[in-house]
């Protein structure tokens, strides 16, 4: 057995002889990451940061040049009066103790004589708190809490509208989907394990290593942190991934022990031939994860870099596990791994290829290859059709939930003061901004400006050197809708260019709408090159796996359609809302940018899972009987339970995350969602064998001139049957 043996069948081998020893360097490792993981905060950051020269990001350079200090930033409370309570005690009262809380600095009303702090009927008043230097979320946090208690109150509706105070109720609804995200994911995730296995302890495994993959990627995640900027969301990207990943990988495995076991084997044998062959397409679909992943490292992003790396780290954490840790624990636990049976969940008897279910869906789709593909074919390209009208941006305050205080708030900030918390400025550098001319295109620009209804008041600020002027004009519009970002571009191609028409100055439009135009703009010229990084590596890792080009080319086309499906879908629930209300989902007029390309990433690489476990089936199979056909339906019928099993955990896991209130993690959650079932079942159940059975042999071509190719035997190499063996007991059929 030893000369046959693969590099995962040695380290299982290894493993099973020195358990204890692999245990205990696990939990020194463990250990190590938990103590890393304490240092995580200082390795974090809210701000996600282009790091390419975009116009919005020169402009606020120019401003940071010549401008001695920044203005501080500043909280707008607005106040509503309900029915007849007395709005001006109720501002006065609420300014009173806004000016008590340490990190608010100063603070003006219309009760102060400021003009433009009440609204014309009298109903609404704005409250300007100008607030400390230093962390924005948290100097808002008590501010936040006197405006909560407003609110509660019958007479008065209040919210808050400010960097610090936005940015906290964001992270607070982050943090509230991760959890729920970790108990709906874990909760359903063990219930799909006891079905599968019939068993509390085979359930519970792999669970408990992906958590320990999740803790480890943690750390990786602190030690990475010291010397790269990361965002916060890293964390939800590595518990998503680590459960969903990790929970698959150890499934894979353990069932493949079982199954083993079933045949006859000794169990250290069966942890081995298990390692040698589960693990082996364990290993090379990590690989391809990883190899997808990278894309999104390359964006030059830190957001979309943070979550890149934090998925990598959550897979290069599963597969660490699966090829030592899982090993060592299958090897101690022996058939104690089928311990506290769960009844009416599982049979007890191994059948060679899978369940008759499996054999009959084989049956009924080779049967009629052509029309099977033609139909699936045709439903994938209509699902996938509605990307066509796509729109991308970035979600703002109108993508928190409905009830919230700050929508609110922003709406009636809109609607009834001139003042607004959102502006645009528009810079302008010149050698004198005193100059003649520059004052006439300052004159012109302010004159098309008061001529747009979205616009409100303008302030022109001059720097101390006098080369620098911010017209910063209010803009009444969410940053994140597409007319603001039309008007942005209005501004930039239209007005700005009539506005200063032979004047030697530059002139440059910042704020979040044009922050979010810029970055788009980014993400769409990067998105081809990332597309062609991950499709070509991820064609040569196949091409040398199965020694096949025909493998390659049919799984990336698959994977491209499951893509462009779940792309449909997300156009469809959250643009043109169908559905939306159903799934509890919100609409919104733009897809978040990085949304898309990160679904490409995740998704094609974790359909590369699934086609690797399955193909690794029907290769193993081919090699031993030359027959394509039964290579097939061995494949499905033994992978089947075990695919579906797996699929539901990461849609659950997916869901759970889809479930928050925030847009952006709806978004990602149901296209991750969306993907992983069109994949599990039209791809692998209909197309995958469909077109095996159109092609046949052909699948395994190779061309002669390519022959040179290592032989990497994903499928792992034959063993001998045992002879004389008693069965053990196995999973589902």
């Amino acid at each position: 057995m030893a000369r046959q043996l693969g590099f995962t069948g040695r380290l299982a081998r290894f493993s099973t002889r020195r358990p204890w020893t692999v245990v205990g360097l696990w939990v020194l490792l463990l250990v190590s990451a938990f103590f890393m993981a304490g240092r995580l905060g200082d390795a974090l950051t809210d701000d996600g940061e282009l790091l390419v020269e975009i116009e919005s990001g020169r402009a606020d350079a120019i401003v940071n040049e010549h401008f001695d200090t920044a203005s501080p930033p500043q909280e707008f409370v607005v106040v509503e009066a309900l029915g007849d309570a007395d709005l001006g005690a109720r501002v006065d009262a609420l300014a009173a103790d806004l000016r008590s809380v340490e990190s608010v600095v100063s603070v003006v009303s219309y009760r102060d004589g400021v003009p433009g702090l009440l609204s014309e009927d009298g109903d609404a008043a704005l409250v300007v708190a100008t607030m400390a230097w230093g962390d924005s979320e948290a100097n808002a946090a008590p501010l936040v809490e006197l405006v909560e208690a407003v609110d509660h109150e019958s007479a008065f509706a209040a919210g808050t509208i400010g960097n610090g105070s936005i940015g906290a109720e964001f992270m607070e609804l982050a943090e509230e989907t991760l959890q729920r995200g970790e108990l709906f994911g874990v909760a359903i995730a063990l219930v799909i394990l006891v079905v599968l296995f019939g068993a509390v302890v085979a359930a519970g495994l792999p669970l408990l290593l992906a958590i320990g993959s999740i803790l480890l990627a943690v750390g990786m995640t602190a030690i990475v942190g010291q010397v790269f900027d990361l965002s916060t969301f890293i964390v939800n990207m590595i518990t998503m991934i680590g459960l969903a990943v990790g929970i698959d990988y150890a499934l894979f495995i353990i069932q493949r022990f079982r199954e083993e076991r079933a045949k006859g084997l000794e169990v250290s044998d069966a942890v081995v031939r298990a390692g040698d062959t589960a693990t082996r397409a364990v290993f090379f679909s990590g690989l391809t994860v990883v190899i997808a992943l990278f894309g999104l490292v390359t964006m030059p992003e830190t957001t979309m870099r943070s979550l890149g790396m934090g998925a990598i780290f959550a897979v290069v954490g599963s597969v660490m596990a699966a090829l030592t840790l899982l090993p060592a624990v299958l090897r101690l636990l022996g058939d104690r791994v089928n311990r506290l049976r769960v009844p009416f969940t599982s049979r007890t008897k191994y059948h060679e290829g899978g369940g008759r279910m499996w054999h009959r869906v084989t049956h009924a789709v080779t049967a009629r290859p052509i029309l099977s593909v033609v139909l699936a074919g045709g439903i994938l390209l209509a699902a996938a059709a509605p990307y066509l009208s796509i729109s991308t941006g970035q979600n703002f305050i109108e993508s928190l939930p409905e009830d919230s205080s700050t929508v609110q708030a922003f709406r009636t900030l809109n609607e009834e003061f001139d003042t607004g918390a959102i502006t645009t400025p528009i810079v302008v550098a010149a050698a004198d901004v005193s100059d003649a001319e520059v004052q006439a295109g300052v004159a012109v620009l302010l004159d098309e400006l008061a001529g747009n209804p979205i616009y409100g008041d303008a302030e022109i600020v001059v720097s101390p050197d006098g080369r620098v002027a911010i017209v910063d004009v209010v803009t009444k519009l969410d940053p994140s809708t597409l007319e603001a970002r039309a008007a942005v571009e209005t501004l930039r191609s239209e007005t700005i260019p009539v506005a200063f028409r032979g004047i030697d100055a530059e002139v440059l439009v910042t704020g979040d709408a044009a922050f979010t135009s810029d970055f788009v703009e980014v993400i769409d010229d990067r998105t081809p090159i990332v597309f062609v990084f991950v499709l070509g590596l991820s064609f040569v890792l196949l091409m040398i796996v199965f020694r096949s080009i025909v493998v390659p080319i049919k799984a990336i086309v698959m994977n491209l359609l499951s893509v462009g499906a779940a792309y449909g879908l997300l156009v469809v629930v959250f643009q043109h809302g169908v559905g939306a209300d159903l799934l509890g989902f919100q609409t919104t007029d733009v897809i978040e940018a990085w949304v898309p390309l990160l679904l490409f990433t995740v998704l094609f690489g974790l359909s590369m899972d699934y086609h690797i476990f399955l193909l690794s089936r029907i290769k193993e199979h081919y090699d031993e009987t030359g027959d394509n056909t039964g290579s097939v339906a061995f494949g499905l019928g033994s992978t089947g339970a075990i695919i579906t099993g797996a699929a539901l955990i990461m849609v659950a896991v997916f869901g759970g995350f889809a479930a928050g209130d925030l847009v952006m993690f709806q978004q990602m959650g149901f296209g991750l969602a969306a993907a992983v079932i069109i994949d599990a079942t039209i791809i692998r159940s209909v197309l995958v064998p469909a077109t095996m059975a159109l092609l046949g042999d052909r699948n395994w071509y190779l061309p002669n001139w390519l022959s040179w190719l290592p032989k990497v035997h994903v499928e792992g190499r034959p063993l001998p049957e045992p002879v004389g063996a008693t069965p053990a007991l196995v999973g589902v059929e």
